[in-house]
């Protein structure tokens, strides 16, 4: 059995979760081919209620799935991280060649239900990527803390300057969808391996030009805890995020896709440095090509006035996909 001829894999990241995780792989669609819960070195009984569940999913499996197991439960040696989690998953989903692979974490946070509006977007082609979105509605936020909504809008901010996704929102969702064709062509190795990894992963995609899609969802909030320690959280991720937005500036600039306002943020922050001492080479190289910046967007303006005589006014790149899903701009900062 497939979903819509697409062969997909779920990664469950899990750390502490034995009172959930089990849940969240029995609550999992029939259509799924394979699942791929990661125990990342939890501290509780997470990985007895994975290999339990697990065994008991593959006992009734049925003989018509493409695999001898559906649930291929990992294990960490050690604590690595939640976005490590989710790398031995992809990893695991790539050697397994599967055409699609979702995620969602270990905590029951987000209901499986909701999987086929991830999964539609990317199995038709019309994005990359996929992602939920919890802040769509006043009602799904209602559901969230004060300090959680906080720390989410501060990130969509930062998110949307590091990954030029203007219009996305809730970049630490971890509910996502991606095809594993743009998958393999990102570096794994370089991605984030602590909270922050979904972050990171948006400015990776955007660097290879890919379309992202925001689909909402509710989330379930009950008795489980954050893993997050915020006092060390934030900042680490506010300087991961400004490191990546100019090493972005820099594959950028270098392939010809920058744009004169970021030249100008460029300049700006290579300057500042410069006053300390410390020069990124991604600035460096984004310095090298202002020039070079300022003479395009002069042609692309000319180029602009002229077409816009014939073809009227620009349309807006960002377009809705469906009722339920809204398309985010492609990965040139758009």
């Amino acid at each position: 059995m497939t979903y819509r001829d697409a062969t997909v894999g779920v990664v469950i990241p899990a750390y502490n979760e034995m009172d959930f995780v089990g849940d969240v792989i029995e609550g999992l669609p029939t259509f799924v081919d394979r699942v791929y819960p990661v125990d990342d070195s939890s501290d509780d009984d997470t990985w007895s209620a994975i290999t339990e569940t697990a065994e008991q999913v593959n006992d009734r499996q049925s003989p018509t799935k493409p695999f001898d197991r559906v649930v291929v439960p990992m294990r960490h040696t050690e604590n690595r991280g939640a976005g490590a989690a989710a790398l031995t998953g992809y990893r695991a989903a790539l050697n397994d060649d599967l055409d699609v692979v979702a995620s969602l974490d270990g905590d029951d946070q987000m209901d499986p239900a909701f999987l086929p509006n991830l999964l539609d977007p990317v199995v038709e082609g019309r994005v990359a990527y996929a992602k939920g979105d919890r802040l769509a509605s006043r009602e799904y936020v209602r559901e969230m803390s004060r300090w959680r909504l906080f720390g989410n809008l501060l990130l969509t901010g930062l998110t949307r300057v590091a990954s030029g996704y203007w219009r996305l929102r809730d970049p630490q969702n971890g509910y996502t969808a991606v095809s594993t064709d743009v998958l393999d062509r990102i570096d794994l190795d370089r991605l984030y391996e602590q909270y922050g990894f979904r972050n990171d992963v948006l400015v990776h995609l955007s660097v290879t030009d890919c379309r992202v899609a925001d689909v909402p969802h509710p989330a379930r909030y009950g008795d489980e805890t954050s893993g997050i320690v915020y006092s060390s959280f934030a900042p680490n991720l506010s300087i991961l995020l400004a490191r990546r937005f100019l090493w972005r500036l820099g594959r950028q600039s270098v392939a010809g896709e920058f744009g004169p306002a970021a030249s100008f943020v460029a300049g700006i922050a290579g300057l500042a440095g410069a006053a300390r001492g410390r020069v990124p080479s991604q600035v460096a190289i984004v310095r090298r090509n202002v020039r070079q910046s300022q003479q395009t967007a002069a042609v692309i303006s000319l180029t602009s006035t002229s077409v816009g005589r014939q073809s009227g006014p620009f349309s807006d790149c960002s377009c809705s996909v469906s009722a339920r899903c809204s398309m985010l701009a492609g990965g040139r900062g758009r």
